[in-house]
């Protein structure tokens, strides 16, 4: 989830939790920024590797088990920064981080790229896919409640909060499930045998959902609109990668290496770009959601498959696409 809406539920935690009104305003913060802080984990990068930050992201700092450590931590360093000049004692600020760091997996969870939530015992991707990475419907609600909690000191305001930051996703599980029924009827209307099918929130809301499913040789992806009736954006398919198209690609070289710890980061879901055969694309993820113009890509290198790969983003064309998918949400 975006980095202000981890800090607010951080926040909202620490609110429903205290009630000493001298030292709201430090406790409130102290959650805040513990909210946001699993996310350091951005930070751990490498020159010659542009694919760990895939692995580490959401991983070690996004565990359930790492809850205590992350908050211990985050508690000792806001103690040194904010706590101690606030009078809070270091046990406060400890519990306060904790209480914070603690809802920032489980938000993560909510989307769909996936959280290690079980890290160590296993490398799942935990992705429920129930709501966007950004959704202001979510987030701005939970923001005024906050505030008319904290500066106007309306108790009542942040249960509500609390009831919203719980109510927004359980709506969004009730949309997931409508949305993939929707995409098991488009399959069967085929005559599609379906091998595996995710319904994933479109970019900022959970009223628009791309359905991608996976037949034995394609995969194929659509989009639905589920409000009181739901509404299909037919979009294409591409065939699953066939390694036997990558005859260069020796076995246990880099590339081949890289290609695996893509293919898990994604999922399973990749294909060659059309329109480059050493593109690999994660097609899980468009800004349109009946198109397979895939957010990012890896880049492969038939000439030196001992080097590592080239990770690439594509964001082109994002104001036509915006309003394209804003056509898609009000017609």
């Amino acid at each position: 989830m975006d980095p202000l809406t981890q800090g607010l539920l951080g926040a909202v935690a620490v609110r429903n939790a205290t009630s000493k009104l001298a030292k709201l305003g430090s406790a409130v913060l102290l959650g805040f920024l513990a909210g946001m802080a699993a996310d350091l984990d951005v930070l751990i990068r490498s020159n010659t590797d542009p694919l760990l930050f895939l692995e580490y992201h959401r991983q070690f700092t996004h565990s359930l088990i790492f809850i205590p450590l992350g908050g211990l931590i985050c508690g000792f360093v806001l103690y040194k920064l904010i706590g101690r000049r606030q009078n809070l004692s270091w046990r406060q600020s400890v519990l306060y981080c904790t209480l914070g760091y603690a809802t920032h997996a489980l938000l993560d969870a909510c989307t769909t790229y996936g959280t290690q939530l079980f890290w160590p015992f296993s490398n799942e991707r935990v992705a429920w896919n129930i709501m966007s990475i950004i959704d202001p419907l979510y987030t701005l609600p939970i923001a005024v409640l906050l505030y008319l909690s904290v500066a106007k000191q309306r108790r009542w305001a942040a249960a509500v909060a609390l009831f919203w930051v719980f109510a927004y996703p359980a709506l969004g599980y009730l949309q997931r499930d409508r949305a993939e029924a929707v995409g098991h009827r488009i399959a069967a209307e085929r005559g599609h045998s379906v091998n595996d099918l995710e319904a994933k929130p479109s970019f900022g809301n959970i009223l628009l959902w791309k359905i991608v499913y996976r037949t034995d040789d394609a995969y194929y992806v659509d989009a639905v609109r589920v409000g009181y009736n739901a509404k299909v954006f037919p979009g294409g398919s591409i065939p699953m990668l066939d390694l036997a198209k990558l005859p260069w690609l020796v076995a246990d070289s880099r590339q081949a290496i890289d290609l695996a710890r893509f293919r898990w980061f994604s999922k399973g879901y990749i294909a060659q770009d059309p329109n480059d055969p050493n593109r690999i694309i994660d097609i899980r993820y468009s800004l349109l959601p009946n198109e397979l113009d895939a957010l990012w890509s890896i880049e492969l290198s038939p000439d030196s498959p001992d080097s590592a790969v080239s990770y690439q983003t594509h964001r082109t064309d994002g104001r036509t696409k915006l309003s394209q998918l804003w056509y898609m949400l009000t017609q």
